[in-house]
């Protein structure tokens, strides 16, 4: 029997009371039941994966084009879904507060708003007032879906680490029940991140550092972001290149067999 959208979002709850789990990227169905298939215990979405696979740049969906994927990897899967939402594809509090509302309704158990419009970040009052809008709209909804605040300095060429900080604090005031600084890098950055927000769960962006030792810095939950999207079009375009330019068939002989993806997919 299927997962119900409240067990799904209770279970997400749960995950960020102790402990550190990784929260992978699928970009589509297919790659969603994979993740399922291999244990993980909950999945996000990836703004860039889900571009990359309707064939366009990361940040070149429409709100539509993102709910219905937000749905679609929802019912492909038994897991809690988490949305990369961007910056809630909205800039002023009262839209970012429709649109979360719009996202919730596709059986998420949690979400992201970013600070930043796509060109610059936002004010702080204007970020602090768009998570503030995202929580009132989560709350009226009574869903439970858990949010995450986004403090983006560091992935958009503002590596603050007070300023993020900062940012961090004042989403977690605003009702952030998790708080995200992607990019940061170095421990001494992760750990003081942690220790400024505790005792909200943080999320990591991965920076190569193994789960055991992000746990003991006090991390939550690792996202993946797109990677893994992009090592799948690698081989793909490793291999389909080498068709293409020399004839040749080896980049073929890497690919996972047939009867292993129909065992996957015979749910």
């Amino acid at each position: 029997m299927a997962t119900s959208v409240a067990d799904k979002r209770a279970a997400f709850r749960r995950l960020h009371e102790a402990g550190c789990f990784v929260l992978p990227n699928p970009w589509d169905v297919g790659s969603a039941v994979v993740l399922q298939h291999l244990g993980f215990k909950a999945l996000a979405t990836t703004s860039a994966g889900m571009a990359w696979s309707m064939g366009r740049a990361d940040g070149a969906v429409s709100l539509d084009d993102a709910l219905r994927h937000f749905a679609q990897i929802v019912q492909a899967s038994d897991l809690p879904v988490n949305a990369d939402f961007e910056n809630a594809l909205a800039d002023a509090p009262d839209d970012v507060a429709r649109n979360v509302g719009l996202a919730v309704d596709t059986g998420l158990a949690g979400l992201s708003v970013e600070d930043y419009s796509g060109s610059a970040l936002y004010a702080l009052d204007l970020a602090v007032a768009r998570v503030a809008a995202a929580r009132a709209a989560i709350d009226r909804t009574g869903s439970g879906v858990l949010l995450t605040g986004r403090a983006e300095g560091f992935l958009r060429g503002a590596p603050d680490l007070a300023e993020v900080i900062r940012r961090l604090k004042a989403y977690s005031a605003a009702g952030a029940d998790c708080l995200y600084a992607p990019a940061i890098r170095e421990e001494s950055q992760i750990r003081a991140v942690v220790q400024a927000v505790a005792p909200k769960p943080v999320n990591l962006l991965q920076v190569g550092v193994p789960v055991a030792t992000a746990e003991s810095l006090g991390v939550r939950r690792i996202s993946i972001g797109g990677a893994l999207a992009g090592v799948a079009y690698g081989g793909f375009y490793a291999a389909a290149r080498e068709i293409a330019e020399k004839g040749t068939f080896g980049g073929l002989a890497s690919a996972l067999g047939g009867r292993i993806l129909n065992t996957i997919f015979s749910r």
